[in-house]
């Protein structure tokens, strides 16, 4: 049983920063029934009413480097840190982010892994990772995500896709540039790293001992039950932006977005244009 430490100080603390205006969680409306009519995605419309007109998202001069002390959860290890997303869709959303900087765009290291699985120990739910700005990073210091999930709560909506991935014979432009394969954290971290590099040759991403970052962008969501990398050519679109979030199956509409297109053609379509 897990004891979900840093999940209670996550939500702590965002009591804790909402209260003092350092964190500013996003409200989004689903609108999923206005344009899908299945189970497999959840797409949710940014509220921007009531934003303020100096208020601002995105990145900064790297915001991790220091960190705010308001949202910090806890330290892992010698070189990494939890803390809050300071704009969070769902509150209690944790970052984990090396101490000091390392690049987004590089290959994720034995020391990264050791510090998700002792973080996964404790609380764990959908961890996920974008490579760079074409896979949906909005910073380029080093930072691996959490939205942590009840052991009875389902991943996320296209966990069954992802479960049911190779046994399907489907050839179409997503299913060749994904790769999924069974994934236990309770296994030896050498193991775990190796699977890491193992997946990321197969996918084409290279190989660290040759190459000094990634040859394409690309994505990884973990679970405790199988990881993917989803390899990338572009995050924007259409007025959407992708992370890896969105092969996960949740959607982020803004006013941008070309709504007659995602109703037209559907969700799994729509991704197809950024792998």
């Amino acid at each position: 049983m897990q004891k979900e430490i840093y999940w209670e100080k996550a939500l702590e603390q965002s009591e804790i920063s909402i209260d003092s205006g350092n964190l500013f969680p996003l409200r989004t409306i689903d609108i999923t029934k206005k344009y899908y009519d299945k189970k497999d995605f959840i797409i949710r419309k940014l509220d921007t009413s009531k934003f303020k007109k100096d208020f601002k998202i995105g990145p900064k001069i790297n915001p991790f480097n220091p960190w705010d002390k308001p949202l910090e959860i806890g330290k892992i290890g010698k070189n990494h840190q939890l803390i809050l997303n300071k704009y969070p869709v769902q509150i209690g959303h944790i970052l984990l982010i090396t101490n000091k900087w390392m690049p987004q765009n590089g290959w994720l290291d034995i020391n990264d892994w050791k510090a998700i699985k002792t973080v996964n120990n404790d609380t764990s739910g959908l961890w996920f990772f974008n490579s760079g700005p074409l896979a949906g990073a909005s910073q380029p210091h080093r930072h691996i995500q959490l939205l942590r999930r009840d052991i009875h709560e389902n991943i996320c909506p296209r966990e069954k896709w992802f479960l049911n991935f190779n046994k399907c014979k489907v050839s179409n432009k997503l299913f060749k540039n994904i790769i999924v394969r069974p994934f236990d954290f309770s296994s030896d971290i050498n193991d775990i790293y190796r699977i890491y590099l193992e997946l990321s040759m197969n996918i084409g991403l290279g190989d660290p001992i040759k190459d000094k970052i990634p040859k394409k962008p690309y994505n990884l969501l973990i679970t405790n039950r199988w990881i993917a990398v989803i390899k990338r050519s572009n995050d924007k679109i259409f007025g959407f932006s992708i992370n890896a979030l969105g092969f996960a199956g949740y959607l982020l509409v803004t006013e941008k977005s070309d709504t007659r297109y995602l109703k037209l053609n559907g969700p799994e379509i729509l991704l197809e244009n950024f792998v």
